[in-house]
């Protein structure tokens, strides 16, 4: 019997640190599974990006589920897809954009409460577990608290309003925690040590070693955005030289050539 992707993806937060280098359309999905992913995870600014828009929520969600088409085409590896707020304020909205991501293949979502109350978030949450249930897949809902990131609170007091949001996101239905913008250790080790479900870190520079980050508790560690705005980065100045020298620029990791990456592209999923 086959193992279905929603069990596995579950899983994989349970014992160790699993590690999500985060793509954002069928070409990165291929090469993430190709170096070693045990599964997908999307950034919604890389998915933004490589379309176009800014991140922020302004994506249109017709663009977001052809990327989850794309990925799907090429992968079997369990899709995890970040909604930000789930691209409405309504829960029923946000419901029904998840119910068609079941329907594409998705066993996970990124949710986030922003400046928002955290209730609006317990809403979202508990329309989409809903939503989850009635589709017959047990999604890994893993909820976005930006306590960190934004000025929420005094500095002091973040890792208790961190817990209590964490609190009422599980019995809302969250199956996560993801707390980006955390960097101390003491801190992670006191919110894995206080919430009961597995903590998720964006990676920074400096950061602790991956065996160091899961002796803190931490089960998941994300790249985020940073990938996708490596490789940005390298193509704007590529171009800029080009357009200047008439020369391509060296990159500073081996390349991925013609011949390797059509011969990648072209693997049956």
């Amino acid at each position: 019997m086959k193992t279905r992707h929603d069990e596995v993806f579950h899983a994989l937060h349970a014992e160790g640190l699993l590690m999500l280098s985060n793509c954002w359309d069928a070409g990165s999905a291929r090469i993430a599974e190709a170096v070693g992913s045990k599964a997908l995870a999307t950034s919604s600014a890389a998915v933004a990006w490589s379309h176009g828009f800014a991140d922020g929520s302004r994506l249109p969600t017709d663009l977001l589920l052809a990327t989850v088409k794309g990925i799907k085409r090429v992968s079997e590896l369990p899709l995890s897809v970040d909604i930000e707020d789930g691209y409405a304020s309504e829960p029923e909205r946000v419901a029904a954009l998840v119910t068609e991501l079941l329907r594409g293949g998705v066993v996970g979502i990124n949710i986030e409460d922003g400046t928002e109350a955290p209730e609006l978030l317990c809403r979202k949450i508990a329309a989409t577990r809903r939503a989850a249930a009635a589709a017959g897949v047990n999604l890994y809902i893993n909820a976005r608290t930006d306590v960190y990131l934004r000025p929420l609170v005094d500095a002091g007091a973040r890792v208790a309003e961190t817990l209590r949001r964490a609190q009422l996101y599980k019995e809302a239905g969250a199956s996560g925690l993801f707390v980006p913008g955390v960097r101390e250790e003491a801190d992670m080790s006191a919110i894995a040590a206080g919430c009961t479900l597995p903590l998720n870190v964006l990676v920074r520079p400096g950061f602790p070693s991956p065996e160091r980050l899961a002796q803190l508790g931490v089960r998941r560690l994300s790249a985020g955005s940073d990938i996708s705005e490596t490789m940005f980065s390298f193509v704007s100045n590529s171009m800029r030289h080009f357009l200047q020298n008439g020369e391509i620029l060296t990159p500073p990791a081996p390349a991925l050539n013609y011949p390797g990456l059509n011969a990648l592209m072209a693997r049956q999923a």
